[in-house]
């Protein structure tokens, strides 16, 4: 049956009284999810058996079900049993399968599926005939993804050059490659911003910059990949206008936009980067919109920014300006994903979501917001 329940046993270990009391009671484990992705209302899962589940808003078709009817509860994505990974963008997602092909589906009015037009899908549509795609980010209105030689390639929307192509305004309908650099390691793209980590630790953003969210001290833009400092990096995040990166020490900073918090300090923009605190066991972090949320090496996890739709987590809709955690669960992994609803997966592959629901996106059968992390059931 579909539905949030709480599991017995591990699945349940490290629940806080607010998580449990939000729950209602079942006995039968969840599927175990191996990636899990959330756009502005939709949430996708790709579970250990390689199926893909998708529920929330769907006006653009980005669930993929060949409908656009929104759903408040898990709907399988075609029968494909070889998803690899995925990553939602605002109205569109796209997921990489196991054999290496790429495939996106949703709004394409800025050509953000790379399948060469601007009409939306329904249902996954395959990008060009490569299968050397390793992992996919898909933005607002654009897309980038990594191939396994270590090129970068994106497409979609360019007005404010985050395709990092050197040109500016002209929209990419198929991929195109950034630069001739064959170590991209990880790739995360914004509103209309983009960074990426190559495998020496350097990190380069790149697009708009007006907020200074692309940490190299400018408030306009760059239209081709530009170093940030001279750190070595493990991982970075892009939200709407901020982006927050873990250093190769597990110190935490981020910069950009800061009128909810989402930098994790106080004050206004910052267009380099400031640190988060003090702590040195960060182990990843991502952002989305107006918030961010990070993982600990003790498996905590912790979110700040904005929360008018309860989806810090922390019980409360009040905006945060430093790292809340939540719950008191230590048994979080590095499977956690950030827009208006945030979901997260635990270490038994037990999926949690909460926060925004208007759309059904939080999988539970009704329009409701949490405040506490709630889990996700699909079909055994």
């Amino acid at each position: 049956m579909l539905g949030i329940g709480v599991t017995t046993g591990p699945a349940a270990a490290g629940v806080s009284p607010a998580e449990r009391g939000s729950l209602s009671a079942s006995s039968a484990a969840a599927p175990a999810v191996s990636s899990i992705a959330t756009g502005y209302s939709q949430t996708c899962a790709v579970r250990v058996d390689g199926t893909l589940w998708c529920w929330g808003g769907n006006a653009s078709g980005q669930l993929g079900d060949g409908t656009n009817t929104s759903r408040n509860t898990p709907v399988r994505v075609g029968t494909a049993t070889t998803w690899a990974s995925i990553d939602a963008g605002t109205s569109h997602t796209c997921a990489v399968q196991a054999g290496g092909t790429l495939w996106c589906w949703g709004s394409n009015r800025r050509s953000q599926l790379g399948d060469g037009t601007t009409t939306n899908r329904n249902v996954p549509v395959r990008v060009g005939d490569a299968t050397t795609w390793a992992s996919v980010s898909a933005g607002n209105s654009h897309t980038c993804a990594i191939r396994t030689d270590g090129s970068l390639w994106c497409w979609g929307s360019n007005r404010n050059a985050q395709l990092g192509t050197g040109a500016a305004l002209n929209d990419a309908t198929t991929p195109v490659r950034v630069d001739t650099a064959t170590n991209w390691a990880s790739v995360t793209t914004g509103f209309v911003h983009t960074c990426a980590v190559r495998t020496d630790g350097t990190l380069w953003c790149w697009g708009d910059s007006s907020n200074g969210q692309l940490g190299v001290g400018v408030m306009s833009y760059k239209t081709t990949p530009t170093q940030v400092g001279t750190a070595t990096w493990t991982g970075v995040t892009a939200g709407y206008a901020h982006t927050c990166a873990v250093r190769a020490d597990r110190t935490l900073w981020c910069w950009g936009e800061n009128g909810y918090g989402q930098l994790g300090v106080t004050g206004t923009y910052r267009s380099s980067p400031v640190q988060v605190g003090t702590t040195t066991t960060w182990a990843r972090v991502n952002g989305s919109d107006d918030s961010s949320c990070a993982v600990r090496t003790d498996g905590s996890l912790w979110c700040w920014g904005n929360n008018t739709t309860g989806q810090l987590g922390d019980g409360t809709t009040t905006h945060r300006y430093s790292p809340t955690r939540v719950g008191d669960a230590t048994t979080w992994s590095s499977g956690f994903v950030v827009s208006y609803h945030h979901c997260a997966v635990r270490t038994d592959g037990s999926l949690w979501c909460w926060g925004n629901n208007a759309a059904g996106q939080l999988g539970d059968g009704t329009s409701v917001q949490r405040s506490t992390p709630a889990q996700v059931t699909t079909p055994g």
